[in-house]
């Protein structure tokens, strides 16, 4: 399965992370570049999991930010370096399906949308066995 190749491997903790820790931080790609912070995160009540997570990414010192819901399981949390990294390519998230901040969200229960948005990313949705 693609997910499992992507998740970090050492996870102390089993891998827990508060939420609080989470929002707000940077995130940065397999070469150190910053690609924004998270700015929250979508959770699936039905299926008891994170979704996305949704990144600002853009523009300068904050204004022309564009956000992306992204599938949490393409982040890795570097416990480490307390970190969370995305193996995505800076010119492929300029590129990727995104939203305004102030604008109108997507439906994340939309599992059309959602369908786009894994597969733009390389992964599988969780709710199709």
């Amino acid at each position: 399965m693609q997910e499992a190749t992507r998740r970090a491997t050492a996870r102390p903790n089993g891998g827990a992370v508060q939420a609080s820790r989470v929002l707000g931080e940077e995130v940065v790609n397999r070469q150190s570049e910053n690609l924004g912070k998270i700015q929250d995160l979508v959770l699936d009540a039905e299926d008891g999991r994170i979704s996305y997570a949704v990144l600002s990414f853009g523009g300068f010192l904050g204004v022309g930010n564009k956000l992306f819901a992204i599938p949490w399981q393409a982040f890795e949390h570097h416990a480490a370096e307390d970190k969370l990294i995305l193996n995505v390519d800076k010119e492929k998230l300029k590129n990727a399906p995104g939203f305004e901040k102030e604008g109108r969200w997507p439906d994340f229960a939309d599992r059309t949308w959602g369908e786009r948005i894994y597969n733009y990313y390389g992964y599988d949705t969780y709710w199709v066995p």
